[in-house]
C-alpha cells in the first residue's frame, strides 16, 4: 500500500516517469511507462530489477542489439478483427518494418548462449512469428513500402496498360507544346503542369482560344490559362479509368491479405507485447546508466543497508552544474528500525528522507537505484510519507490538521513491514502539546515495530529516541566554523540545530539574542552547546584517526622499500665478493710467477740484505695501501647495511614487532693457533693460492694454515697450498684488482647521478614534507652524499622545527645549520652527513 495518494508527486516520481519515457522508442514503451506501479512481491521485484539488469548489460557491452522500427501498430490489428476491414496500405508496411525488428530481437537471443540473459530470454518464451506472414507481405510490398506490380495478375495488366497510355500522353503533350511555342502562344520556358491529375499546357490567356480544350484552371492574375488539349481528353479519361481500377485491385490485394492475417491477431498481439516489453525495460536500464543506477543485494525482509546512495534527480541536476552530490549511508534493521534525524535548516534532512522514498519506490517499481555494490535492499508491504503541506480549504484542513489525518493513517494500517517516513515531526502548532503528541504516536508506531526515517527538531524527542529501543538518533552535520552544512548523515548521536548561530551569522541583533537565551534558559542552550562540542570533536578524532591511518601506511610502504633495498645491497655485496674471489685467484696465480722472479733476481744479483729489505718494505706497502682501500669500501658497505636494518628494526619497534640486531662488521677474525716458522711465510708476504692470477697478504699464520687478505675478502688457507710473490709481481697484478673495485663505483656513480642536491618542500602539509625528507636522507646515505640541502621556508618556523628535529635522530648525519643569508638563510637548511 502507497499512501497518499500524491504518493509519487511528493517523492517526485513523475519526474523520473518523464526521463523514463523519454528513452522510450515507440508509444509501446511509453504506455508501460505510464502503467509502472509498485510491488511488494518478492518475486516479481527481483523478476522486474534483474531484467533492466541484464538490458543494462546489453546496452553497455552489445553494438548489435537492433533497435530499428519499434512501431505501434496495436490499433491496426485491433481494427482488422472486425469482418470487411482491410490493413492500409501504409499500416501493413508499418506492420512489415515492425515484424522485422521482433524477429531480428529474438534471433538476437537465440543466438546466445544459454544462460547469457536469463530473465530476458524468458520474455520470449510466448513469441510466436509465422514465417508465411512475412512471406506473404513480402511478395506483396517492396522494401520501400509500394505495393509491387506482381502482387496479383490484374494489377499487373493495369499498371502495364497504364504506363503505355501515359507515355503515349507525355509524347503527344510534347509535340502540342513545341507546336504552341513555335506559334508564340505559348513562352519558351514553359513546361507541362498537372492540374486535377490531368497533364495541362500553361497558354496566356489572350491566346487560349488558339488551343482546342478543356480549360482546368487559371493563375492567380488571371494572365495564364491551364489547357488540357481536346485530343488527348480521351486518352486522359482512360488513364484516369486505369488509376480507378489499380486502386480498386490495391484494396482487393490488402483485402485477402487481411483475411488471411485476422487468425494470427491475438499471437501478434503477443508479439508486440514482447516489443513494448522490450522498449519499456530497455528504456529502465538507459535511465540506470544515465544515473549510475545498479542491482543492490536484495533481502525479502523490510531492510535498508545503502552505501553512498545519492538521489537521482539531484544528481542530474548538479550534474549539469558541474557540482557532485553528497551520498547518503543509513542502516535500518531489527534494532535501528526508525531513525531520527535533527540538525540546522537546510542541511539536507528534507533531501534524506525524500532520496529513501524515491530510492525504494523505484526499487519496487523494477528500477536500479543509484547505490553503492555492497548496498542491502529489503521489500517493504507499504511506504507511507508525510511531507510537505496539506493544507486544505475545500476539506477544511490547516496544516496541522493534515499532518494529524496522516499520522491517524500510520497508526492504524503500519506494521513491521512498513516503511514510514515524516518531515518535521511535530511542527504545526503550540510546540510543547505538538511535541508531546509527536513523542506519542511515536512511541505507538515503535511498539508496531514499523521502520522509517523521522525529522524534527524537537529535544524531547531526541531525549525520547535516545533512550527508546529500536530508535537511533541521527544527525546531518554542520561545519560550525564555516557555518555552512555538510549534507553528511551521522547514525548515533542527535544534532543541533544551530539556531543562535544561524541568527548571528544573518546578522540579528545580539541584545535579541541574549534575549532570547535569557527567555529560553541555560539548560536547553548548553544542551545544543553539547550537541556542537560533540560534532565538533568527533570531527577532530576522525581527522585523527585519518592520519594515523595513512601514516601507517606510508611507514609500511617505507618498510617494504627498506627491505627491498636491504635485499638489493645484499645481493650487490654477494656479487661483488664472488667477482673479488674469481678476480682474486687470477690475481693470486698472476703474482706468484712475479714473486718467484723477483726472488730469483735478488739471489742471481747476491744483493745486500738491506737492499732485499727495502724491495720488500715497498712492496708490503703497495700490498698495505690496496687491501687498506678495500678494507675501507667494505667498512662503509656494512655500515650503510647496518644503517637500513637499524632503521627497519625502529619501524618494527613503532609496530610493535620482534626486533633482530645486525652486527655492524661481518668480520671476524679467527682465533690464534699455535705459531709455525716463519722463515718459510710470515706475517705481511704476498702470497698466490695455487698459482693463481691474485696476489693476497698474509694476515696471520698458524699452524698448518694462513690467514689472506684477497682485498675485501678473509680466507683461512692451508700453508702448501700457498706461493711467496715478489714486490714487483704483486704490483703488476694490484692493477687487474682495482677494476674490481671500480665496478662498484661505477654502480654507485650511476645512481648519484640522478639525486638531487636541492629538494623543495615550501607549501606542503608537515607529514608530506617529512616523508619526503626521510626518503632524501636515506638515499643520500645509501650513494655516500656528503651534503645536500632543503627548502622549507621561514613561515612561521614549525616545518623547520619539524625537519630538523627529525635530521638530529639520524645518526649519519653530522650536522644541520641555516644557509648564508644572500643564500636564502633560515628559510634552508644544509645538511651535512658523515
Amino acid at each position: 500500500m502507497i499512501y497518499p495518494d500524491n504518493f509519487e508527486t511528493k517523492i517526485r516520481f513523475d519526474k523520473v516517469r518523464e526521463l523514463l519515457k523519454k528513452q522510450c522508442l515507440s508509444p509501446l514503451g511509453r504506455d508501460l511507462v505510464d502503467e509502472l506501479k509498485f510491488s511488494e512481491s518478492f518475486k516479481r521485484v527481483s523478476r522486474r530489477v534483474n531484467e533492466t539488469n541484464e538490458f543494462k548489460t546489453i546496452c553497455l557491452e552489445e553494438e548489435n542489439f537492433p533497435l530499428g522500427h519499434f512501431i505501434d501498430v496495436r490499433q491496426s490489428l485491433e481494427k482488422i478483427r472486425i469482418e470487411g476491414t482491410y490493413l492500409e496500405l501504409e499500416e501493413l508496411f508499418n506492420l512489415k518494418r515492425s515484424l522485422e525488428s521482433i524477429s531480428a530481437i529474438l534471433r538476437f537471443f537465440k543466438n546466445k548462449e544459454e544462460g547469457t540473459y536469463p530473465y530476458l530470454m524468458k520474455l520470449t518464451g510466448n513469441v510466436k512469428m509465422y514465417p508465411y506472414i512475412f512471406e506473404r507481405i513480402n511478395a506483396i510490398l517492396t522494401k520501400h513500402g509500394r505495393m509491387k506490380d506482381n502482387a496479383s495478375p490484374e494489377l499487373m495488366q493495369i499498371r502495364s496498360s497504364l504506363t503505355q497510355k501515359q507515355a503515349t500522353i507525355s509524347r503527344r503533350m510534347q509535340a502540342l507544346l513545341r507546336a504552341a511555342q513555335k506559334d508564340g502562344w505559348v513562352d519558351q520556358d514553359v513546361s507541362l503542369s498537372v492540374r486535377d491529375g490531368r497533364t495541362v499546357i500553361p497558354v496566356a490567356s489572350a491566346y487560349k482560344r488558339k488551343i482546342k480544350g478543356i480549360v482546368h484552371d487559371e493563375s492567380a492574375t488571371g494572365k495564364t490559362s491551364y489547357i488540357e488539349p481536346a485530343e488527348i481528353v480521351e486518352t486522359n479519361n482512360e488513364i484516369r479509368e486505369l488509376e480507378y481500377a489499380e486502386r480498386r485491385e490495391v484494396i482487393k490485394v490488402l483485402r485477402e491479405f487481411t483475411e488471411q492475417v485476422r487468425p494470427y491477431i491475438d499471437d501478434l498481439f503477443l508479439a508486440y507485447a514482447f516489443l513494448a516489453q522490450i522498449d519499456f525495460i530497455r528504456a529502465k536500464a538507459k535511465f540506470a546508466i544515465q544515473v549510475n543506477g545498479l542491482l543492490p543485494q536484495m533481502q525479502k525482509t523490510p531492510t535498508v543497508l545503502w552505501e553512498n546512495a545519492v538521489h537521482p534527480l539531484l544528481y542530474l541536476t548538479l550534474q549539469g552544474e558541474g557540482r557532485q552530490v553528497v551520498p547518503l549511508n543509513i542502516e535500518i534493521n531489527d534494532k535501528q528500525r526508525i531513525v531520527l534525524i535533527s540538525g540546522p535548516n537546510a542541511g539536507g534532512k528534507s533531501v534524506c528522507l525524500q532520496t529513501m522514498g524515491l530510492l525504494q519506490y523505484m526499487f519496487q517499481c523494477g528500477l536500479l537505484v543509484p547505490m553503492g555494490e555492497k548496498s542491502k535492499m529489503g521489500i517493504f508491504d507499504n511506504i507511507f510519507i508525510d511531507i510537505g503541506d496539506e493544507q486544505s480549504m475545500e476539506n477544511d484542513l490547516s496544516t496541522y490538521s493534515s499532518h494529524l489525518m496522516n499520522m491517524k493513517h500510520f497508526l492504524k494500517y503500519s506494521n513491521a513491514e512498513t516503511l514510514i517516513m515524516i518531515d518535521e515531526f511535530g511542527t504545526g502548532t503550540e510546540p510543547a502539546l505538538g511535541g508531546a503528541i509527536a513523542e506519542s504516536i511515536l512511541d505507538k508506531l515503535n511498539r508496531k515495530q514499523v521502520r522509517g526515517v523521522i525529522t524534527t527538531h524537537y529535544t524531547g524527542l531526541k531525549h525520547y529516541a535516545s533512550e527508546a529501543e529500536g530508535i537511533e538518533n541521527g544527525a546531518m552535520l554542520y561545519d560550525s566554523h564555516k557555518m555552512q552544512p555538510l549534507f553528511q548523515l551521522h547514525v548515533g548521536k542527535p544534532g543541533s540545530s544551530f539556531a543562535f548561530e544561524i541568527a548571528r551569522k544573518i546578522g540579528l541583533p545580539e541584545e535579541i539574542l541574549k534575549s532570547a537565551t535569557d527567555k529560553i534558559g541555560g539548560d536547553h542552550i548548553n544542551f545544543d552547546k553539547h550537541l556542537r562540542d560533540i560534532v565538533r570533536d568527533k570531527r577532530y578524532w576522525e581527522g585523527k584517526r585519518e592520519k594515523i591511518r595513512v601514516n601507517e601506511k606510508k611507514l609500511a610502504q617505507l618498510v617494504e622499500r627498506y627491505e627491498v633495498d636491504l635485499k638489493e645491497t645484499s645481493n650487490l655485496r654477494k656479487e661483488i665478493i664472488s667477482k673479488a674471489q674469481e678476480e682474486a685467484k687470477q690475481l693470486l696465480s698472476q703474482a706468484n710467477k712475479s714473486i718467484e722472479k723477483t726472488i730469483r733476481e735478488i739471489k742471481e744479483s747476491k744483493a745486500e740484505k738491506e737492499k732485499t729489505r727495502q724491495v720488500r718494505k715497498a712492496f708490503e706497502e703497495q700490498k698495505e695501501a690496496i687491501t687498506q682501500g678495500d678494507l675501507q669500501e667494505e667498512e662503509r658497505i656494512n655500515r650503510k647495511i647496518q644503517k637500513l636494518k637499524d632503521r627497519e628494526n625502529k619501524a618494527k619497534k613503532f609496530r610493535g614487532e620482534k626486533t633482530s640486531e645486525t652486527s655492524r662488521s661481518e668480520k671476524e677474525v679467527p682465533q690464534k693457533k699455535k705459531q709455525f716458522d716463519p722463515s718459510v711465510i710470515e706475517k705481511g708476504d704476498s702470497v698466490k693460492l695455487d698459482n693463481q692470477r691474485t696476489v693476497g697478504e698474509v694476515i696471520e699464520v698458524n699452524d698448518k694454515t694462513a690467514v689472506v687478505a684477497f682485498g675485501a675478502l678473509l680466507t683461512s688457507v692451508k700453508l702448501n697450498r700457498l706461493t711467496k710473490v715478489s714486490k714487483t709481481q704483486a704490483k703488476k697484478e694490484s692493477t687487474t684488482y682495482n677494476q674490481t673495485s671500480a665496478l662498484v663505483q661505477e654502480r654507485i656513480s650511476k645512481r648519484k647521478l640522478s639525486f638531487r642536491r636541492d629538494i623543495d618542500v615550501r607549501g606542503m602539509r608537515a607529514e608530506e614534507a617529512l616523508q619526503i625528507v626521510m626518503d632524501h636522507v636515506d638515499e643520500a646515505i645509501m650513494l655516500d652524499i656528503s651534503e645536500f640541502r632543503i627548502l622549507h621556508g621561514t613561515g612561521h618556523g614549525i616545518l623547520r622545527k619539524l625537519i630538523r628535529d627529525y635530521l638530529k635522530t639520524v645518526q649519519l648525519v653530522r650536522s644541520c645549520t641555516d644557509e648564508k643569508i644572500q643564500m636564502g638563510g633560515s628559510g634552508i637548511t644544509v645538511v651535512h652527513l658523515e
